[in-house]
């Protein structure tokens, strides 16, 4: 795929495709001040929040900010991997990504020993803690308080760690039920995605084929097209340009036009039946 990717279209990589390369995304304006009140919120620790539905970027915002904190000194950022896990194993996992043992062996130690351990090692520690959870919303309510617990120190006059928290609009229901209150009032830095203008998918689009090598992969007229029918989620565009180049491959076709849409996309005629004959047809 990638061979004929390279030798067909002139493509470093395929840029409908989820694991494009960091410096391939394109960092709007929006995005750039999320991150830049990420990477000032960590001085103080605390929680950031993106939000959106499905297929508006929020993963993409994500791996953007990651790449921002990593690229500091004296940071060291996590990205915890099953956020549904029990807080058994959510103790482990983070334990694991800080390099500090958080092994719980019983109900009856509990956390509370656990959460001392995580504090006395935060304060002894030479790097402040960022903790990444994307699909946040699959998090239960216990854990999420956890992470409130966790990060409070000095009668939550200072904060020990910083969580960047992404989900859909069910997170941000569960923020509004009141055990999750106290956390959700401590949300500092928030970023509500919401769909895209076709001019703004547009842009993205362009970019994305200018990254990868060949802006006249597809035609102008097709990429509109593709835009105006995206419903304002760059998932859905992705999907049909990605369709549309899988065609192209198994085509030889020299350009992605309107033509090669029509012929993926059409809705084939179905046969109208029980229609009842005319007099003149009997």
């Amino acid at each position: 795929m990638n061979q004929k990717l390279l030798a067909l279209y002139g493509l470093k990589w395929n840029p409908f495709s989820p694991d494009i390369p960091l410096e391939a995304l394109m960092l709007t304006p929006k995005l750039a001040n999320f991150c830049w009140r990420v990477e000032n919120l960590v001085g103080q620790g605390g929680f950031a929040l993106v939000t959106g539905e499905p297929g508006l970027g929020k993963s993409i915002t994500l791996r953007l900010v990651v790449d921002k904190l990593r690229a500091q000194r004296e940071l060291t950022v996590g990205i915890l991997s099953r956020p549904q896990a029990t807080l058994q194993d959510f103790y482990r996992e983070l334990g694991d990504l800080f390099q500090v043992q958080l092994s719980p062996h019983n109900r009856w130690a509990g956390t509370r020993l656990l959460r001392e351990r995580w504090l006395a090692h935060i304060e002894a520690a030479l790097v402040r803690p960022i903790l990444v959870i994307d699909e946040a919303q699959e998090m239960q309510p216990s854990i999420l308080n956890e992470l409130r617990l966790l990060s409070a120190a000095n009668l939550d006059s200072s904060c020990l760690l910083t969580v960047v928290l992404g989900g859909d609009s069910r997170l941000t229901e569960k923020f509004r039920a009141p055990e999750l209150l106290p956390l959700g009032s401590r949300i500092r830095v928030r970023l509500t995605l919401q769909p895209a203008t076709p001019q703004e998918l547009l842009e993205g689009l362009r970019h994305g084929l200018e990254q990868a090598g060949n802006p006249n992969l597809m035609t102008p007229e097709l990429m509109t097209t593709l835009t105006e029918h995206a419903a304002g989620n760059y998932r859905i565009l992705m999907t049909m340009a990605a369709e549309l180049l899988d065609a192209g491959i198994q085509r030889n076709a020299n350009q992605l036009d309107e033509k090669l849409y029509l012929e993926v996309f059409a809705v084939p005629a179905t046969p109208e039946r029980g229609r009842p004959r005319s007099a003149m047809q009997r």
